[in-house]
């Protein structure tokens, strides 16, 4: 039972780190959450979920960018970015080494939504715009 409230000032951590993989944050950053030191936090932190925090914010961070290379047309530096990575060439490099291979080859294996639909792209756009009619104002009621 010891482990529970240690457990839970982790999970913060963890939140943390999935909710905003896109900012800088540091070990320092996701021990404070914790209400840990670093070290501790560190230790206990890979104990519990099987890797360094730092990977574990690392690996959120390729698997978003590898999600928006699937499905968007952004560049690769775009994404780099957007994801919180820090140069385009250690992106490029951990990018490799977790799928085996560049962020280029990877989008090449996973060819755009668009090529897959077989209507026109203007009537799919049309047809998947969301529709404002909750926001019409009703002429049957009368003002208090």
């Amino acid at each position: 039972m010891a482990n529970a409230p240690l457990a839970r000032h982790l999970l913060r951590a963890k939140d943390l780190a999935d909710s905003r993989y896109f900012e800088s944050l540091s070990v320092a950053d996701l021990a404070a959450a914790a209400n840990l030191s670093p070290a501790h936090f560190s230790r206990q932190f890979k104990q519990v979920f099987g890797e360094s925090p730092h990977q574990y914010l690392l690996t959120r961070r390729l698997e978003r960018a590898a999600n928006l290379l699937r499905t968007t047309d952004w560049s690769i530096a775009h994404i780099c970015f957007a994801v919180g990575a820090q140069s385009l060439g250690s992106f490029t490099t951990s990018f490799r080494r977790m799928f085996g291979r560049t962020p280029l080859d990877y989008r090449a294996l996973h060819p755009p939504a668009e090529r897959q639909i077989r209507i026109p792209r203007c009537v799919a756009q049309a047809y998947g715009r969301p529709q404002n009619r909750t926001f019409r104002e009703d002429d049957s009621i009368t003002p208090l």
